[in-house]
């Protein structure tokens, strides 16, 4: 991949009084952005492997992919402005015809959703990685929190 990106991966995702905050970056630095509830949660029950009964909508929409013979490329965290954040999805279309890349615009907690579900890359815009503030202290002081109120939850009363 060229310079102009970096592989991100997630994190973390940590409930907040709007939504969830969604920790992503790589041994350089780790980012939040910040999605509703709902978007939060499909990214957590993803990254934790569980089988819905039945399909959300980022589960119907990779159905539709692969029924149009379509699969996602990748997706980049292409910008972020006065704290909002963008994204770009890459689909990758190949049949007998030939082959075809479409470039969608989305929102970054979709495309985050999408590319986990696909187990496919989250690419970040070197511009934007090198802009957000570096809270890879604060992830690790959430998780170390939240590690010593689960050993607290397990001692016996």
């Amino acid at each position: 991949m060229p310079n102009d990106v970096v592989v991100a991966t997630i994190k973390g995702v940590m409930p907040t009084a709007n939504g969830c905050a969604v920790f992503l970056g790589n041994e350089e630095k780790t980012f939040v952005i910040y999605v509703d509830h709902s978007v939060g949660n499909a990214i957590q029950l993803t990254l934790s492997g569980v089988k819905k009964d039945r399909p959300l909508t980022h589960d119907l929409i990779g159905s539709i992919l692969l029924g149009l013979g379509a699969q996602i490329d990748h997706v980049v965290i292409n910008d972020a402005r006065e704290g909002t954040f963008f994204a770009r999805i890459l689909l990758r279309m190949e049949n007998e015809i030939g082959k075809k890349i479409v470039e969608l615009d989305a929102r970054p907690s979709d495309s985050i959703v999408l590319a986990l579900q696909q187990k496919r890359p989250i690419y970040v815009a070197r511009a934007v990685f090198d802009a957000v503030d570096d809270m890879t202290e604060i992830l690790d002081k959430v998780l170390k929190q939240q590690a010593e109120d689960a050993g607290e939850e397990d001692e016996p009363t």
